[in-house]
């Protein structure tokens, strides 16, 4: 009586755990985020993987990921035809990253530049830095796009990296024999053909040449002290407010040691939470691709023609991450 009795109760916990176990397996798979918090922090943990298949899986609500994945390949307004002359440079470049002890060829010849260029720029360096700054500093304030909340997180961000860029010691040889032996392994895991295969990917392919592409950056940033992963593992989200569905969340972080924040926006749809500027924005592509504007009439100048604007920004938790080549 008392074996039948453990054995009924441990038939019952087995059944517990593994409805347990399936419940967790459909949370995970399930888009969107149960809260705005826990929204988040998926994403920027999906980032740091560098699955950006799963992150726009996570991201986006259904309807929209489908859609995302279904325009994937079809031509952006604004998309300039592959010239002959493109096609020649790609395999020139591919050819010389890809080829046999590329890493010591390529080494070779950029360790005399490097002390040339240490040589004639290391006084100058900082100012053109700062001359950058300037350019990249005008050209927020100018962006229609963005909120104003967003573009003062650019400049914060903006003013953290400067200092770091102009005492990062770019023309050091060890670091930079590093980064060339980065970028080789990153060319050959690649395993680019020419052009058009990049420009006709379709999405899984695509997701999976960012996701090599961005492990190669985040190497390359390391080497001159920039780590990705940290900036990442410091993320704290807290909830603002709620209201009518949309959530108003705080980003704080730590870049390079100093402590940042960002504002971001989610909505609540079918029960889960989603970034909604991430949600406008495909939405907008994807009404642009479906309803192109018509053609300039002769004689009218063309209407501009509309870049594929990147569904992430400063405060939509992180940089963009899969706008198609």
């Amino acid at each position: 009586m008392r074996f039948q009795t453990l054995r009924h109760c441990l038939l019952v916990l087995a059944l517990f755990a593994l409805a347990a176990c399936h419940q967790k397996e459909e949370n995970a798979a399930a888009p969107g985020g149960a809260t705005p918090e826990a929204a988040v922090q998926e994403s920027v943990t999906l980032i740091k993987a560098g699955d950006f298949a799963g992150f726009w899986k996570h991201a986006l609500p259904p309807a929209d990921y489908d859609n995302l994945r279904v325009d994937w390949t079809h031509p952006r307004p604004n998309q300039r035809p592959i010239t002959d002359e493109d096609r020649a440079r790609f395999d020139q470049a591919v050819k010389q990253l890809t080829a046999p002890n590329a890493e010591t060829t390529l080494y070779d010849q950029l360790k005399p530049k490097l002390a040339q260029m240490e040589q004639q720029y290391h006084d100058q360096l900082p100012v053109m830095i700062g001359i950058g700054q300037a350019i990249l500093t005008t050209g927020i304030a100018q962006n229609k796009a963005m909120t104003e909340d967003q573009k003062q997180q650019m400049r914060d961000a903006l003013n953290v990296l400067l200092p770091w860029a102009q005492q990062t010691p770019w023309f050091d040889q060890d670091k930079a024999k590093q980064a060339v032996g980065v970028v080789v392994t990153t060319a050959r895991q690649l395993d680019l053909k020419s052009p058009d295969q990049i420009q006709n990917m379709d999405f899984d392919t695509a997701m999976k040449k960012y996701a090599t592409t961005y492990q190669g950056l985040k190497q390359l940033l390391s080497i001159y002290g920039l780590s990705v992963n940290d900036t990442l593992d410091s993320v704290k989200v807290s909830t603002l407010g709620i209201d009518h569905g949309l959530a108003h969340v705080k980003i704080d972080y730590t870049l390079l040691g100093k402590p940042l924040s960002a504002d971001s926006h989610l909505e609540l749809i079918d029960g889960r939470w989603y970034n909604k500027d991430l949600i406008d924005g495909e939405r907008a592509q994807h009404e642009q691709l479906m309803h192109p504007p018509a053609p300039a009439s002769s004689g009218t100048a063309p209407a501009p023609a509309s870049t594929a604007k990147p569904p992430a920004s400063s405060g939509s938790t992180g940089t963009t991450l899969a706008a198609k080549p």
